[in-house]
């Protein structure tokens, strides 16, 4: 049910069965992917999300997995209706690295590259290749999360406001992280307004502005995130 608008156009489609491989996404204003009203959509709008069709299985009970990318994409793109809920992904023509840098222009989160010959298949391949769009921000520290036998993280907020925004993982050496945590005890305090009592947190008070490299997209929610420093430090 979470899915229903496009449950609804896959049956609307004039094959007998076919396994599709896709991503849902919603769609802000300038049409760009946003990840947040995603997550809204799937438990308050069903019908407000689209599936990106990029590539098939099956089709009408057909193994399609040995044929060519390419020929899978153009069988795809055959049975897909226009003004459907299912949407064919369009590749983008030119070398890589300017298709990146067209990516990063508009704060997308990255690229798939496939070869146009490859074959279906599962797990990691070198046929396929997802590059990532990082960028790097100041946000505010809140907390950082230490349990036995699990990576730390910090607990980020947006500098002023220090409503949260997401965590990132502690990577960092030895030296830095005692640093750190040094920080965190010089600057305890007590959990922002509105967050959940986490038990093995270690609060902090405004102050403390964190390094942290992060997906492109909208930093209202921040996703693979990682500290590289203090906001006071280059």
């Amino acid at each position: 049910r979470k899915y229903l608008g496009i449950v609804e156009a896959a049956g609307e489609l004039e094959v007998e069965n076919a396994i599709i491989d896709g991503e849902a996404v919603v769609t802000n204003k300038a049409g760009m992917p946003d990840f947040n009203a995603l997550q809204d959509a799937v438990h308050n709008n069903p019908y407000g999300m689209y599936l990106v069709a990029f590539d098939i299985m099956h089709l009408n009970s057909r193994d399609l997995r040995d044929i060519g990318c390419k020929a899978r994409r153009e069988i795809l793109c055959g049975i897909i209706k226009p003004n459907s809920r299912i949407q064919f992904s369009e590749a983008m023509p030119g070398d890589a690295k300017s298709v990146f840098y067209l990516v990063e222009q508009v704060e997308l989160e990255g690229i798939v590259s496939k070869r146009p010959d490859s074959k279906y298949r599962s797990g990691p391949t070198s046929n396929w290749l997802k590059t990532k769009s990082f960028t790097v921000d100041e946000f505010e520290l809140l907390g950082v999360e230490r349990e036995p036998g699990r990576a730390a993280f910090a607990l980020l907020g947006q500098p002023g406001t220090g409503k949260y925004v997401g965590s990132a993982f502690i990577t960092l050496g030895r030296d830095m992280k005692e640093r750190l945590l040094k920080r965190v005890r010089e600057h305890a305090g007590p959990p922002p307004e509105g967050m959940k009592q986490r038990p093995a947190t270690q609060w902090v008070g405004p102050g403390v502005k964190l390094r942290i490299k992060h997906l492109r997209g909208d930093h209202s929610q921040i996703r693979n995130a990682s500290l590289l420093g203090f906001g006071d430090e280059e």
